[in-house]
Parts: structure tokens; C-alpha cells; sequence
């Protein structure tokens, strides 16, 4: 008997695809390309700082006006220091209290911040914003001036 004979076709031998299909790799690309492109803006968010240099010219303090310190050690604590006259450490409460009483007898809202250099950046912040609450106009930071000898 021969294999003609039964019913039985040769089976078609099929060729190797030599080629590589690149449109599913060409969509890929395009939606990683598009991904990218909306989130990259939103990487790049934040906020404009201006930041200060390294030498400043001196604040030139009102003549019969006591300048209003609020000073910030390195554990954290706040010192009131108006006219020369430092005290014991105060909450933020009693600051803002004391602060208010002053600014309200006094035409020029200016409170000056010594924070200490290895203060958290935090606490003054906490600091300035409860000042600009008790109606500090404007709130200037104390540092010391960069002598190269």
C-alpha cells in the first residue's frame, strides 16, 4: 500500500519568518513617549526660591525704634528680644501674643529672625508665619556677614 493510496497529503513545509514585526515595538514607544511627556512636567514642579547670598548689606534699623528680635536656638526654642532685652524661652502662643501687643502701637511691622544655623527649617517657618499672624508687616532673617581672612 502506498500513502497516495490512503487519502494522506504531503504536508506543506513552511518557511521561517525572516522578518521581525515591528509595529507592536512602534506602539509601545509611542504610549512611553506620551507617558513621559505628561508626567515630565509635573516632575519639574515646585516652588521659586530666591536664595540668599552670601554677603548682604546691613539693615538700617529706625532711629527711636527698638527693633523686634525673635530668636531661635538649635534645641528649638524662642527668645523675644525687643530693644536689647532677651528673656526666658516662650511658646509660639505667647510670642504671637507679645508680638501682636507690640506691632499694634507701632507704624513699621518689621520683626527680625536669628535662627540658629543647625535649626530645623521647619520651626522657623512655624515661626515666620506665626509672626506674619500677629501682624509683622515684614519679617527679615539675621546672618552673619562672611569675612574671608
Amino acid at each position: 500500500m502506498s500513502m497516495k493510496g490512503m487519502g494522506m497529503m504531503p504536508k506543506a513545509r513552511r518557511k521561517p519568518m525572516s522578518e521581525i514585526n515591528v509595529v507592536p515595538y512602534i506602539d509601545v514607544m509611542l504610549v512611553l513617549l506620551i507617558i513621559f511627556m505628561v508626567t515630565a512636567p509635573m516632575l519639574t514642579q515646585g516652588v521659586k526660591v530666591d536664595l540668599p547670598q552670601t554677603q548682604s548689606d546691613p539693615i538700617q534699623p529706625e532711629k527711636d525704634v527698638e527693633s523686634v528680635i525673635v530668636s531661635v536656638d538649635a534645641n528649638g526654642a524662642y527668645f523675644l528680644d525687643v530693644g536689647g532685652d532677651g528673656g526666658s524661652p516662650m511658646s509660639l502662643t505667647n510670642i504671637r501674643e507679645q508680638v501682636g501687643k507690640i506691632m499694634a502701637g507701632r507704624q513699621n511691622g518689621e520683626v527680625l529672625v536669628r535662627g540658629d544655623e543647625f535649626v530645623e527649617y521647619g520651626t522657623v517657618v512655624r515661626l515666620m508665619s506665626v509672626l506674619q499672624a500677629a501682624g509683622a508687616a515684614r519679617v527679615g532673617l539675621i546672618t552673619e556677614d562672611t569675612q574671608v581672612e
